[in-house]
């Protein structure tokens, strides 16, 4: 990169953006409780936070975490480029990273699968205890604990040290991430949310579509 340009950092969210399934919602479908639609709505008409929602329906799980990163792994596809991007930005030294509030225990075993298990990835961790599913967050907000993982907050941390950071995502859990990001690729829900608040934004079908804007940028 020529010296004086500011470095690139790229980071993508999962869910319906590198992935082009939502993959939480189809590992709910198969293994979930049949009350999880009922939670979501719930969620949905502002009775609860995206936490609480994905740590309730995710809870009553009774089949293994290894499992259903397995079902992931067989049945995610990952959007048309995102390996082309992998390299360019290897090949230009660019971070890339995937910023989800969704649940390592699907996200890794897939990017795994497809052999990009060495993608940093900032996202709600799980374990057992006493045999029950917990969670942890590293990237909470002070003051917004409730709400869990800050993708806004992972965002300024690649601003803070020093590059321009490029973000895609999809959907309204985005637009934190997007107000903090120097540049906005956006799908779905968030070109509504950039729409709604004057937020500059280019849009993206495929990973190759965001190839093209990296190339401009690097």
């Amino acid at each position: 990169m020529a010296s004086g340009i500011q470095p690139v950092a790229f980071l993508t969210d999962f869910d319906d953006t590198a992935a082009v399934q939502n993959v939480a919602e189809m590992l709910l479908e198969k293994f979930g409780e049949s009350s999880w639609k009922d939670v979501r709505l719930r969620f949905r008409q502002g009775q609860m936070t995206l936490k609480t929602y994905q740590e309730l329906v995710f809870a009553e799980i009774k089949t293994a975490a290894e499992v259903m990163g397995e079902y992931a792994s067989e049945e995610t596809t990952l959007r048309p480029g995102f390996g082309e991007v992998y390299q360019y930005c290897s090949d230009k030294n660019i971070p890339v990273a995937v910023v989800s509030l969704g649940l390592d225990l699907y996200i890794k075993p897939v990017l795994k699968s497809n052999g990009f298990d060495n993608i940093p990835v900032y996202c709600v961790e799980t374990f057992y205890d006493n045999g029950k599913l917990a969670y942890t967050y590293k990237n909470m907000r002070e003051g917004h604990e409730d709400e869990g993982n800050s993708k806004g907050l992972v965002v300024q941390s690649f601003k803070d040290r020093g590059y321009k950071v490029v973000y895609a995502g999809d959907g309204r859990s985005d637009f934190e991430a997007a107000r903090e990001a120097d540049v906005i690729i956006a799908r779905s829900i968030l070109i509504d949310e950039c729409e709604a608040h004057n937020i500059n934004y280019s849009t993206f079908e495929d990973f190759y579509d965001i190839l093209n804007i990296l190339k401009t940028l690097s």
